[in-house]
């Protein structure tokens, strides 16, 4: 059992590909709080897991509800005595092209999908330090990554995200604390309306899950990006080019337009350790 004796967080877990998240940690021996904002709902997937023979607790809660997070935590350790796993992957859509967007669809979106993350976050992290042990996986999207049109709120949380993730992760290794991003590609009632029901079809949640084996486990990764749908997984890289060093004479501006080809080059690139790679490679001698 690859998670027995492992305790999980799962938000937005009582549905879609939170519920399958949920399940599937628990058919590994994990035992698993559901998070939902309607404790109804949670206490449904609870009852799942448990009629399965597994361990679980309903918990109702909005992600961004720092109180009641912490409430959510605190039940988790005095059930279990331990948080080893973080899944955030609570989130709405609000989706409009840009001009006919409003700041508060804006707002909310961001704050659902980034801070959302962030308050669990912060209400496991000491634990994780403290007990040397920590799998926290952010959920990102390929909107952020890559960008889709009529989703720049989403988007922009969803980039944001990694970005959290990639400093977290190297503040966390020390204390073996491994981050990670997941950006799936799933049917759920959040995609219903976005994609033709041939696609959904292939789209299940539970084809996505099975990269929590490895974000999430013993010997997990930390900084990785795994994309995952319909069975298939792949990786991002948020990459650096090796660039041209032009100097800074009068005419720089001009030179990064008419080298711009040279610049944006992708042989020999590499993906830094830290954001003091990109000032390395700055002062580097010729």
């Amino acid at each position: 059992m690859q998670f027995n004796s492992r305790v999980a967080i799962v938000t937005g877990a009582g549905g879609g590909l939170g519920r399958s998240h949920a399940l599937y940690l628990a058919r590994y021996g994990a035992k698993v709080v559901i998070n939902d904002l309607d404790q109804a709902v949670a206490d449904r997937v609870a009852a799942e897991i448990k009629a399965a023979g597994g361990e679980a607790i309903g918990f109702g809660a909005s992600v961004t509800d720092e109180a009641r997070v912490a409430a959510m935590v605190e039940k988790a350790m005095s059930a279990w005595g331990r948080v080893d796993i973080l899944i955030n992957n609570a989130g709405i859509l609000r989706d409009k092209s840009f001009s006919k967007m409003s700041m508060d669809d804006f707002r909310l979106v961001v704050d659902i999908h980034l801070m959302g993350a962030v308050v669990p976050t912060k209400a496991v992290w000491e634990i994780m330090r403290a007990q040397n042990y920590g799998r926290i996986v952010m959920t990102t999207s390929s909107t952020g990554l890559f960008g889709n049109f009529g989703q720049t709120n989403y988007g922009a949380a969803k980039m944001a995200l990694v970005g959290f993730m990639q400093t977290l992760a190297i503040e966390g290794q020390k204390n073996n604390v491994r981050v990670n991003c997941l950006a799936p590609t799933a049917a759920t009632q959040m995609t219903q309306s976005i994609m033709p029901p041939e696609m959904l079809a292939k789209l299940a949640p539970e084809r996505v899950s099975p990269g929590l084996l490895l974000l999430v486990g013993e010997d997990a990764p930390t900084r990785a990006i795994l994309n995952a749908g319909a069975g298939h997984f792949a990786r991002t890289n948020v990459a650096l080019t090796r660039g041209v060093r032009i100097g800074g004479g009068e005419d720089a501006g001009e030179q990064v337009i008419a080298r711009w080809d040279e610049i944006s080059d992708r042989k020999g690139e590499t993906v830094p350790a830290g954001g003091f790679g990109q000032t390395q490679q700055e002062l580097a001698p010729d």
